[in-house]
């Protein structure tokens, strides 16, 4: 890994290889909804909480001060109300998300979807840029089209994890297998590190907090969680309970005496 890259990407991994990201691209697909209306309040909210990063697109990157937390701008998008929802194009530059600042970029890609093949020759562009300029480069890897029964299947999130790795991301992010002994596979086939999605918004602050606790457990290297998190009555508060388990070793219980709440 060059030294740039290496340098930018310990503004995301802290020293024990782990992080919290908090990515905030939802504008985009599903438009202002709870808890990103005001960015900026939410981001401070964040930072309060000791998020190590958040991720962006471009126009908020511009607009907001993230100065105290990492910060990676979104490369790809489209909106919920597109016909092909899952066809994620590229919406930013490499260059444009370094103008901004950028200590990482991230590319969506949807593995199985109609247009996986245009998706795929975009992550590899993306991710040869990211070596000429020393950027790191997160890849949200899901496994999403008709030929996919189940987004959380060992076999699909493993491969879809893989495919990231081979095509020369740094960080994946995949969705959670649903236990400690299945992820464990997932992380172990994958080269690069892994880091867990949110997926739907959680009944319960317990249920985040086991998922990322068992996830750590089966290897992973932290957490990209969005709604989960800026939806959550205290944001803040949750970043640091999250932050109690990743960097801390916290158990469950005692991460969850953080935000004032029992098991």
């Amino acid at each position: 890994m060059n030294e740039g890259k290496n340098r930018r990407l310990k503004r995301i991994m802290k020293q024990d290889c782990r992080t919290v990201i908090v990515p905030m691209d939802h504008g985009v697909t599903v438009g202002p909804i709870q808890g990103i209306e005001n960015m900026q309040q939410t981001i401070n909210q964040l930072i309060e909480g000791g998020v190590d990063a958040v991720l962006v697109h471009k126009g908020i990157a511009k607009r907001v001060d993230i100065n105290e937390a990492g910060l990676i701008v979104m490369l790809s998008g489209m909106s919920n109300l597109s016909p092909n929802v899952n066809g994620k194009v590229q919406v930013c530059s490499v260059q444009e998300a370094i103008r901004l600042g950028a200590d990482a970029v991230s590319v969506h890609v949807n593995v199985g979807a109609q247009d996986e093949d245009k998706m795929l020759q975009n992550l590899g562009k993306v991710a040869d840029q990211c070596e000429v300029y020393g950027l790191p480069l997160l890849a949200m890897m899901y496994p999403r089209g008709p030929k996919i029964q189940n987004e959380h299947a060992l076999d699909v999130v493993a491969h879809a994890a893989r495919i990231g790795a081979e095509l020369g991301a740094d960080i994946i992010k995949a969705n959670f297998t649903g236990s400690i002994e299945t992820f464990k596979v997932v992380v172990e086939s994958c080269p690069a590190p892994v880091v867990i999605a949110g997926g739907p918004k959680c009944k319960t602050s317990a249920e985040v907090l086991q998922t990322t606790y068992d996830a750590l457990k089966a290897g992973a290297a932290g957490l990209s969680i969005g709604r989960n998190v800026f939806q959550h009555e205290n944001p803040a508060l949750i970043v640091k309970a999250l932050s109690a388990i990743v960097h801390g070793g916290s158990s469950v219980e005692k991460a969850l005496q953080i935000i004032g709440e029992k098991a």
